[in-house]
């Protein structure tokens, strides 16, 4: 087994080795040769994405470890675009090819860091799909990755590129609602049970060893192929590392904190469906930092929202809550209230109830802010040509950082304890249980080296 990195090795921001080598740098308005590494679902979204973007980027290779899936591609970028891919079965070969710049990687979760790795070592510039990594320690050897080969990685959270949740963070930053005291993340997101399959032989045209690839060799199911390898602990790191990883990183960008949680403590369970699924479809996590509590919660199963959204199902979003008001931020927009009024005291407190007269005036509201992919690939591809990875508005230390937060609350699940971390470092102090899934044993040729 691949061993628990040192408590050192847990603090994203150490500096790492820059590699001597050099790679070919794009001049300012030469367009970006693009290669496509997953074409299921959210693949034939990147495709449409950049679609959009034909001044700033060229699809030019495709792969997949399904025949059908590339050929699809394939099909549709000739005729979308005018021009052909090159279809690759294998993405090391792909990244291996001279005339590509940059990689896009709609890979499922448990492929993200690796394929990241790998494409850092070979010269290419990476969006990778959130969460970052699969584990913590996968997270961190990304971001060493990309400081050696001097990478311009970006990670598909393109809520730190809509304008209104970024004037949501600069109030909070500012202080507008004081001293933030709790940080609430929602995640209610309506799914139903994926029901239950036998194992079977693998489909023709599926390369199911190249789609494991650094998870557990298992029989070939279903349930654990097209999407639903986000319930699977192989694989995916359940809603909390699916839909919630995006309410996670607009969180820890309003609490813009650099040191860990003093306690992490998780409850839940995978509540009225009998059916596959290994991760929990409601998980509360608490991050006690000891001067301010942030709490994230994930539900699956019909529940109402919370706080200033209109009754619907589906709402996922923040509240930030400090010692002068409130702010609520969500894909609608945002609304900030302040405290307003003075306080009862004495006599009149006990007849009225203390604070009777304190008021909440909207002091701010944000209206939606439009399409945000598009705008974050820009960003990527600016990038990469800039060579400026500080210009990226969701680089790879902050992704691996807001992936962490979602492992640590289903670590705390998973071991049914509260974790007690290093503040400085983020490890888990005297739990080897806990340690051990930071983590995972190494599976060749597929492992993620300890040196990148």
């Amino acid at each position: 087994m691949t061993p628990v990195p040192s408590r050192r090795q847990f603090t994203f921001g150490a500096a790492a080795a820059i590699a001597t080598s050099q790679f070919p740098i794009l001049g300012a308005n030469d367009r970006v040769n693009l290669g496509i590494v997953g074409l299921g679902g959210r693949g034939n979204d990147h495709m449409n994405y950049y679609g959009k973007l034909p001044a700033d980027v060229k699809m030019a290779a495709v792969c997949d470890v399904q025949q059908a899936a590339r050929e699809r591609a394939v099909a549709k970028i000739e005729k979308e675009q005018g021009y052909k891919p090159v279809d690759y079965d294998d993405m090391r070969k792909l990244f291996e090819s001279k005339d590509i710049d940059a990689v896009s990687l709609p890979v499922p979760n448990h492929w993200h860091a690796l394929a990241t790795i790998w494409a850092c070592q070979a010269g290419k510039d990476v969006y990778v799909e959130k969460p970052a990594s699969h584990n913590i320690y996968e997270g961190q050897k990304m971001v060493e990755a990309a400081r050696k080969y001097k990478r311009m990685v970006q990670v598909g959270s393109q809520s730190r590129t809509i304008p209104h949740k970024a004037r949501a963070i600069e109030l909070v930053r500012s202080g507008a609602v004081g001293k933030l005291y709790q940080v609430k993340g929602i995640c209610y997101r309506r799914r139903f049970s994926i029901g239950h399959y036998e194992n079977e032989p693998v489909p023709a045209g599926v390369n199911w060893d190249k789609f494991l690839g650094p998870a557990p060799m298992r029989p070939f199911n279903k349930n654990r192929f097209v999407y639903n390898w986000h319930w699977m602990w192989d694989t995916g790191n359940g809603d909390v590392g699916n839909q919630g990883v995006h309410e996670m990183d607009i969180a820890l960008w309003g609490i813009n904190r650099t040191d860990w949680p003093k306690t992490v403590m998780s409850t839940g369970g995978k509540f009225a469906w009998v059916d596959d699924q290994e991760t929990p479809n409601t998980l509360l996590t608490s991050f006690n930092f000891g001067d301010m509590e942030f709490t994230f919660e994930v539900r699956n199963l019909p529940t109402p929202t919370e706080a200033l959204a209109p009754l619907k199902p589906n709402y996922v979003g923040n509240i930030f809550m400090g010692d002068k008001g409130f702010l609520v931020v969500d894909h609608e927009g945002f609304q900030l209230y302040k405290s307003s009024g003075a306080m009862i005291s004495g006599e009149a407190a006990r007849g009225a109830g203390a604070g009777a007269q304190e008021k909440y005036i909207k002091d701010e509201a944000g209206k939606p802010s439009g399409e945000d992919t598009v705008p974050h690939m820009k960003n990527f591809l600016d990038a990469v040509r800039s060579r400026d990875y500080k210009s990226l508005h969701a680089e790879i230390e902050i992704g691996a950082r807001s992936a962490a937060f979602c492992h640590l609350g289903n670590i705390g699940y998973r071991v049914n304890r509260m974790l007690h971390l290093d503040p400085m470092t983020g490890a888990a102090i005297g739990d080897k249980e806990a340690s051990a899934l930071y983590t995972r044993p190494p599976r060749a040729p597929y492992a993620i080296p300890d040196k990148v």
